[in-house]
């Protein structure tokens, strides 16, 4: 039941009904989220845990790697709770406050996203072509400022998103056709002016995502200059196989974005709702799930500290290379 304040047309809660023509689906869709959620929690907890407790990993790339870690776990805890509770139990129901914290922390941690990725490619290029200065260069007072930077950044830029949804008047209802409170499926129930919140939307976007990709194509456009002038193949190897981590990482998380944010506005009317709704959960849900995995598999240090610790060794601490 919509339920309004009479004087500035609020309504107390939404109604998140999920994917939209996939009702009947719903229980089967829930069975990969989970399992990917579960991966995801599992193995970001055991990242931080061993770049916590691991010597040979109190290193700039892999305080970096934490700090992914850490967003990735609550971007998405922020969403895929929700959603199986949507689709296991039904439990459709948000309040309005609720679903503009959610709204508030979906897109700063996924603008934080963005911006690590941004500084992990910063720090490969600092370890390739400033080699003996990067341990000056990437202090641990520079790291915390960068990453207190970031998260700020996508914190005050996002604070606008709540005000100019809270502002609006709702009467289209109250049913949004999402597994969370994304800030344009909001704004749509709205029978006021969007137009400022869909151009603040475009503008956040367009400085966050705009400038650090800029930020990583230059930064990556260095790299391969500063490789292909070594003399050594075998060095040359050795400086792409510390790239191709991130690269991977990099990878998982602008596809679906570019996907997401070219079809709806290229393909509205060709691709069905429920595309755009699972592309959107497996935004917030591939890079925590790939980025453990696919760290585990590529980084040798963090390899040999797993190996190390299922085989019972007593030596929890090893040395850097």
């Amino acid at each position: 039941m919509l339920i309004l304040n009479k004087t500035d047309q609020t309504p107390t809660s939404f109604i998140l009904n999920g994917i939209p023509g996939l009702e009947d689906m719903h229980c089967w869709i829930s069975f990969p989220f989970c399992s990917m959620y579960v991966v995801a929690v599992v193995g970001n907890c055991g990242l931080l845990y061993l770049i916590r407790y691991e010597d040979s990993l109190h290193r700039p790339m892999y305080y970096f790697l934490a700090m992914l870690s850490l967003t990735d776990l609550v971007m998405c805890s922020s969403t895929i709770p929700k959603a199986l509770c949507i689709f296991w139990f039904n439990l459709q129901d948000i309040g309005f406050d609720e679903c503009l914290v959610q709204m508030f922390f979906i897109h700063t941690f996924t603008g934080m996203e963005s911006g690590v990725l941004m500084l992990m490619a910063l720090d490969r290029y600092v370890a390739i072509c400033y080699p003996l200065r990067y341990s000056v260069i990437l202090t641990d007072a520079v790291i915390a400022k960068v990453g207190l930077t970031t998260f700020l950044r996508g914190a005050l830029l996002i604070v606008p998103f709540t005000f100019l949804t809270k502002r609006l008047p709702y009467c289209r209802g109250n049913v949004i056709p999402h597994t969370f409170c994304d800030h344009m499926s909001v704004a749509k129930l709205s029978c006021g002016n969007v137009k400022v919140n869909a151009i603040y939307g475009l503008m956040v976007a367009l400085l966050i995502g705009g400038f650090d990709i800029l930020c990583i194509t230059v930064s990556y456009t260095m790299i391969l200059r500063a490789v292909v002038s070594l003399s050594s193949a075998d060095a040359r190897q050795k400086a792409f196989s510390t790239c191709t981590a991130h690269i991977c990482a990099i990878v998982f998380s602008y596809s679906p974005a570019f996907f997401s944010f070219f079809s709806h506005r290229f393909g509205g009317h060709t691709i069905p709702p429920s595309c755009h709704i699972i592309m959107a959960n497996i935004y917030v849900l591939l890079p925590p799930t790939m980025n453990p995995v696919v760290y585990g598999v590529k980084t040798k240090q963090i390899r040999d500290c797993v190996m190390r610790i299922l085989s019972g060794s007593k030596d929890t601490k090893s040395h850097n290379i």
